[in-house]
């Protein structure tokens, strides 16, 4: 009896020996394996996991398996992660240590990046390798798809869902991330639907309800179903509170603020989401006495006080003395500078731009908000400079040159930029239209992205005013695009202003229900062209509810441009509400028409009842210059400058204008004594500029200009031309010459060298018989020129078209202009 139980005891001893040897194994090689994580040696780790892993994967124990999956993570080994997940599904299930660290190594950046890149329903091949695919297999699916937030993801995430077996919805993680999946794909009803049928509704399930920025009542309202919340949904609702920034949410803010946990308070995500729930619910003075009382304050923290829109000087004041700011934090400064636009902030930008980390630059969020602070600073050469150096070319930094360089009337850069950047890349390489247009479907905050660029362009468009040009670029806007309202009412205005009525009306008229723009553009389009009757016409057919304030002044300018006076009294009498702006447009129709008593006491009816308005004063002068009434010019300017003495600019063009009605009408003493006290004043004139297309290339001129490569053959054709309009008769009209002639110079001269009379040398420079020429000027076309241009219609039997500051003209090869002389 002693033997046999002394037996059995040796052999209970060496099987405790082993198994606390095995234990102690374990336990040493985990630790090993941490020490070289902690140093960042991933790959000595996967080694030893390697060593260790060929005696028994089943003597592993968790904390082995958990630093080697840590290593994996830390060196993107997909593989050798895949490898472990199959050698240790077995025993997965219910393994509430192992799973965390799975999860955390398929959620990767990189991991999930791989995955996107390959859309929706490649989601699943990486998988391939792993047999029967388990829970965690498919809660990344879930986080993939949710991921990619796409129509295609979403079905991806029904058809999964719907197949797998009923035992895994007992799982936190499974639940939490369908929710998820569902949420980010936009279907709110189905995740509802899990959520309210889930019998374990833990915090990670609430959290995955919360999360969408777009619902933040019903975060609110499910925060308050919580009874223990930790930090991520007390952060969520902070957020949420944030969002909406009413004195309701404030007050939430604070009663949670003050109920929550004392150890929710040390945590720098929830410290972060309160103080940004402050300063959006207005409440400085809370945010800061937060914020001033944590002795650790985190980069984030800082980025919190530094967000509202409307503190610019605080976010700057707060950057300057935060020691190592992250991406974020740099582009809230940006953005801040961008707000002030002043040379101060724009020297604050470039001294941070030229001292931080070049990773920085890679950041297309940074170069973002750093080319949008140079367009706001005014220094558009900087923020081109950042964006054709920058590899990282986004619809979001393509935005803001177009929308930039549109509001500083850079046309051509607009175009440019255009050309150089290949869109369909922001969507994926050797996309062909039809694929763009899905896309188009799928991504909506694109789809919104892209219509502003092309409203952009398209504008662009409309201000060169070049046809053919128009036609090739209209060519390159999705199918998808043109359907957009937006981009119709855009392309019937940029037809109307570069001679293609036809287009317009056929986009008008393919509009099943279009709105006051359409209708406003159209009548604007009739008006621009000379077409004054038709304009009226089409403005008595639109239905009344279309009608708006900028209808009538269109309407009223065509009446102007074509000698309608009578229709134009008519429309403006019935008008109820007659505004500044369509007095104004009133007053310059009568004064086209040298009416100018009936423009005076129009003038005096609305003084009776409003201040006096500058831009009519000047629409009556506008008038007084084309009938070359020096004397009522000259009284015009003088009540100008005693009721408006602050209004320096439209003084300055109101000088320059009274100067030209002095010129025109034979006192050059007096037009030069004007133009001298200018020069003075150190006002300068707007200097003449003629755009024109020839061979697919827009040429630009400016009056007088030697700057033009081939000047020598440009002048020997417009010598030509002269020759041939004086033997046709035509005699140069000195009263349109605003300035004194100097002795090297000729009447014929000075006028051949206005920028419209070059553009049209320069077409029939490279073309001996074209059929048509345009030209877009900046300025309103003098008589002399326009007399010149019906006469060199008819001598070389071709259609001119010039677009100048105020309408369009159509010089017919009969000599005749559609202005018929109202111009």
């Amino acid at each position: 009896m002693p033997i046999k139980f002394l037996s059995n005891y040796s052999r209970f001893a060496v099987l405790s020996g082993k198994r606390l040897a095995s234990t102690q194994s374990n336990v040493n090689i985990g630790n090993q394996m941490k020490i070289l994580n902690n140093d960042k040696k991933y790959q000595q780790v996967l080694e030893l996991f390697d060593q260790f892993n060929e005696k028994n994967i089943r003597q592993c124990s968790n904390w082995i398996i958990i630093q080697a999956l840590k290593a994996c993570t830390g060196i993107h080994d997909v593989q050798g992660g895949l490898k472990i997940h199959n050698l240790i599904s077995s025993r997965l299930k219910y393994d509430p240590y192992v799973l965390p660290s799975l999860i955390h190594f398929y959620s990767n950046p990189v991991f999930i990046g791989y995955i996107k890149n390959n859309l929706a329903k490649k989601a699943v091949d990486i998988f391939k390798d792993v047999q029967n695919p388990d829970l965690i297999a498919i809660v990344l699916l879930f986080k993939a798809c949710a991921k990619l937030g796409t129509s295609e993801a979403l079905n991806l995430v029904k058809t999964v869902a719907s197949n797998t077996s009923q035992n895994f919805y007992s799982s936190p993680y499974i639940l939490t991330s369908l929710i998820d999946a569902f949420m980010k794909c936009g279907d709110v009803t189905n995740a509802e639907l899990v959520f309210q049928t889930s019998t374990k509704n833990v915090l990670s399930i609430y959290g995955a309800m919360m999360k969408v920025n777009k619902m933040p009542n019903n975060a609110i309202t499910l925060f308050n179903e919580i009874h223990d919340p930790d930090e991520v949904t007390v952060t969520l609702f902070f957020n949420a509170c944030a969002q909406l920034g009413t004195d309701k949410e404030l007050n939430l803010v604070k009663t949670v603020a003050s109920n929550i946990s004392q150890s929710l308070h040390s945590v720098s995500n929830v410290l972060t989401s309160l103080l940004d729930a402050y300063m959006k619910c207005s409440d400085v003075t809370s945010a800061e006495l937060v914020f001033q009382t944590q002795t650790k304050k985190t980069v984030s923290m800082y980025g919190a006080m530094m967000k509202v829109n409307n503190m610019p000087n605080k976010a700057i004041a707060l950057f300057n003395v935060i020691n190592d700011p992250d991406k974020v934090i740099v582009t809230l400064f940006f953005n801040a500078c961008a707000q002030l636009g002043t040379n101060k902030e724009l020297n604050l930008v470039k001294t941070v731009a030229s001292n931080i980390s070049q990773n920085f630059h890679s950041s297309s969020y940074v170069l973002t908000s750093l080319i949008d602070a140079f367009m706001k600073c005014g220094d558009v050469a900087s923020a081109e400079s950042i964006f054709r150096a920058s590899r990282n070319k986004t619809l979001a930094i393509s935005i803001l040159l177009y929308v930039g360089f549109n509001k500083d009337e850079l046309t051509e850069k607009t175009i440019q930029i255009f050309n150089e950047i290949d869109h369909y890349d922001f969507y994926g390489k050797n996309q062909t239209k039809n694929d763009f247009n899905l896309l188009f479907n799928i991504k909506n905050d694109c789809y919104e992205a892209n219509i502003i660029i092309y409203l952009c362009l398209i504008k662009s468009l409309a201000q060169i005013g070049m046809l053919e040009t128009a036609k090739s670029f209209v060519q390159c806007i999705p199918n998808i695009c043109l359907s957009d309202h937006r981009i119709q009412n855009a392309l019937i205005d940029m037809w109307g202003k570069v001679d293609s009525l036809d287009e317009a009306k056929q986009i008008f008229e393919n509009i099943s229900q279009p709105d006051h723009i359409g209708y406003t553009a159209m009548i604007n389009s009739y008006g621009l062209n000379g077409m004054g009757i038709e304009a009226v016409e089409f403005f008595r057919q639109m239905p009344k509810e279309h009608i708006r304030e900028s209808t009538y002044v269109c309407v009223l300018n065509a009446c102007s441009h074509s000698g309608l006076v009578d229709e134009a009294r008519s429309i403006f009498n019935k008008i109820q509400m007659k505004t500044e702006i369509i007095y104004t447009t009133m007053v310059d129709c009568l004064s086209r028409a040298a009416d100018f008593e009936e423009a005076q006491e129009l003038i005096k009816k609305f003084e009776r009842d409003h201040a006096s308005s500058v831009i009519m004063y000047t629409a009556l002068l506008s008038g007084a210059r084309n009938d070359k009434n020096s004397k009522l010019a000259q009284d015009v300017v003088d009540r100008m400058h005693k009721f408006f003495p602050d209004f320096k600019n439209s003084l300055v063009s109101a000088s320059i204008l009274l100067a030209n009605v002095y010129a025109s009408s034979g006192a050059m003493e007096k037009a030069t004594d004007i133009k001298i006290q200018l020069h003075t004043l150190g006002a300068k004139k707007k200097v003449g500029l003629s755009l024109t297309e020839v061979d697919g290339k827009i040429l630009k001129f400016r009056a007088h200009d030697r700057s033009y490569p081939q000047s020598d053959k440009l002048y020997a054709e417009a010598d030509r031309i002269s020759k041939e309009l004086i033997e046709y008769g035509h005699k140069y009209d000195a009263s349109w010459i605003i300035r004194p002639i100097e002795s090297d110079e000729t009447i014929e001269s000075v006028l051949c060298g206005h920028s419209e009379r070059l553009a049209i040398a320069a077409n029939f420079m490279f073309n001996r018989k074209p059929k048509r020429i345009q030209i877009t000027k900046n300025l309103r076309v003098c008589g002399d020129c326009h007399r010149a241009t019906k006469l060199i219609a008819l001598i070389r039997q071709c259609k001119i078209v010039v677009r100048d500051a105020n309408r369009i003209h159509h010089f017919h090869p009969n000599g005749q202009c559609s202005c018929q002389d109202h111009f």
